[in-house]
C-alpha cells in the first residue's frame, strides 16, 4: 500500500509540471495547429488534440531531452494525422477573407508585408506534411540538427529539402512581384 502513496502525491505535481511547460511553449502549439489546419474551428480542434496527445505521452517524457523538441515531435505527428484525416482529395486552402482577418490582427504590418505573409501562408498550405513541418521548424529558427532530430531525417536531408523550399519561395515571390508591377 505504501508504494501507491507517492504516485498519488505526484499526480498534482505532474499536472502542474505539464501545464507550466505547455504554457512556456504555447507558441509551438499555435504554430503547428495553424500550419496543419484550414479553418479557425479546425485549428481549435487540432490544438485540443495536440494537447490531449501531449498529456497522454507526458508520463514518458524524459527530462534529458529538450521539452520543445519532444513537443514538436508529438505536435507534428498529430498535425500530420489530423491533416490526413481531414483533407479531401482536392487540396483545401484557407479562404482569403480568413487570412486577411488574421493578418489585420497582427501589429501594424505594411500592405507589402501583408502580401508576403499571405503568400508564405499559401505556400505553406500547399506543401506536403513533411515539407510543411520542415518549413515551420525552419521559420521557428531551429538548427538543422534539431530539425533532423524532430523529423527523424538526416541533417543533409534537412539542408537539401530546405534549399529546395527556399528556391520555391523565391520563385513564388518573384511571380508575385511581377504580378504587382
Amino acid at each position: 500500500m505504501h508504494a501507491a502513496a507517492p504516485l498519488l502525491n505526484s499526480a498534482p505535481d505532474l499536472k502542474q509540471s505539464f501545464v507550466d511547460r505547455l504554457n512556456q511553449h504555447a507558441g509551438i502549439l499555435r504554430k503547428v495547429a495553424s500550419g496543419y489546419s484550414n479553418t479557425p474551428a479546425d485549428r481549435h480542434d487540432l490544438e485540443q488534440e495536440i494537447m490531449l496527445q501531449l498529456w497522454k505521452a507526458y508520463p514518458r517524457y524524459s527530462p534529458e531531452r529538450p521539452f520543445s523538441t519532444w513537443m514538436y515531435q508529438i505536435a507534428l505527428n498529430v498535425g500530420i494525422s489530423f491533416l490526413r484525416r481531414n483533407t479531401r482529395p482536392i487540396r483545401q486552402t484557407i479562404p482569403l477573407h480568413e487570412m486577411e482577418t488574421e493578418l489585420e490582427t497582427q501589429a501594424e504590418a505594411t500592405p507589402a508585408m501583408d502580401e508576403r505573409v499571405a503568400l508564405l501562408q499559401r505556400v505553406i498550405a500547399s506543401l506536403d506534411p513533411l515539407n510543411r513541418a520542415l518549413l515551420l521548424l525552419f521559420l521557428d529558427d531551429l538548427s538543422y540538427r534539431e530539425i533532423a532530430a524532430i523529423l527523424s531525417i538526416t541533417e543533409t536531408n534537412v539542408a537539401t529539402k530546405l534549399s529546395r523550399l527556399k528556391q520555391r519561395l523565391r520563385e513564388e515571390m518573384l511571380k508575385l512581384n511581377r504580378q504587382n508591377s
